[in-house]
């Protein structure tokens, strides 16, 4: 079921929303080489709490950490371990904060020193791609062109579309309804109005876009081992566009 937020909501929302954003730009000094994915969970767990706030992720289904830390190949769901990071790696923290019940989602990809060029264009792309999409995010449009616009972005740049993840709704649950996926068929799909809150989240490959799923049950990686990016923002829809949530 799609439920259509009240401004109250929504005001709930922007605090958990910031809180997320605050939480990245509070983590990404330390992402250096030789820091532990483990650490930057403690850190994130620490400061996230510290802000009157839960890590929404602790305890999702039996995820045991508190935010996911994707390295390389990893696409999302990576589990913060004794694993050090590298110059040369990008690193996606994917934060999720709930604020007084209600949650807000971002995902963002981050070099660790210098990384070579496909991981830039790689990253270049996939952040570009986060807008193409939510330019297609007003009343009236519907699901399909935020997918449509996406896929036709990341076709033109030489980047796989992982096709068995997507973007949701979010409120009250981490998880709502509608789906947003990063490909589809323009004019398709729920129409979006006015109060709706979704999370749009391009998940690009360098290589091919077909993954699997590691012996712990959550990490998501490329099967060719290319390297893959993830940015995500949690928005509201307002009668003329969109209001990022998940910002300043």
């Amino acid at each position: 079921m799609i439920t259509l937020k009240s401004e109250r909501e929504i005001e709930l929302m922007r605090k958990a929303g910031n809180i997320v954003y605050k939480t990245h730009q509070y983590l990404k000094p330390y992402l250096v080489e030789g820091i532990t994915t483990e650490e930057i969970d403690s850190l994130a767990d620490q400061y996230i709490r510290s802000q009157g706030a839960i890590p929404s992720c602790k305890d999702y289904q039996g995820y045991p950490k508190s935010i996911c830390i994707s390295v390389n190949e990893e696409v999302v769901h990576g589990i913060a371990s004794s694993r050090k990071l590298k110059a040369g790696d990008i690193v996606t923290l994917d934060i999720c904060a709930d604020y007084k019940g209600y949650h807000g989602d971002s995902a963002w990809s981050y070099a660790v020193g210098e990384i070579d060029d496909e991981k830039k264009h790689l990253m270049k792309y996939t952040e570009e791609a986060l807008y193409i999409g939510l330019a297609q995010v007003k009343p009236g449009n519907r699901i399909g062109d935020i997918g449509s616009a996406i896929a036709k972005f990341a076709k033109e740049h030489n980047l796989g579309v992982v096709k068995e993840l997507c973007g949701h709704g979010i409120g009250q649950n981490l998880h709502e309804d509608p789906e947003v996926p990063n490909y589809g068929i323009s004019n398709t799909g729920v129409k979006l109005r006015e109060g709706m809150t979704i999370a749009v989240e391009p998940m690009l490959t360098a290589g091919r876009a077909n993954i699997e799923i590691l012996d712990d049950d959550w990490t998501v990686v490329t099967q060719d081992k290319h390297p893959a990016a993830h940015f995500e923002h949690t928005v509201v829809i307002t009668k003329d566009g969109y209001e990022i949530l998940t910002g300043e």
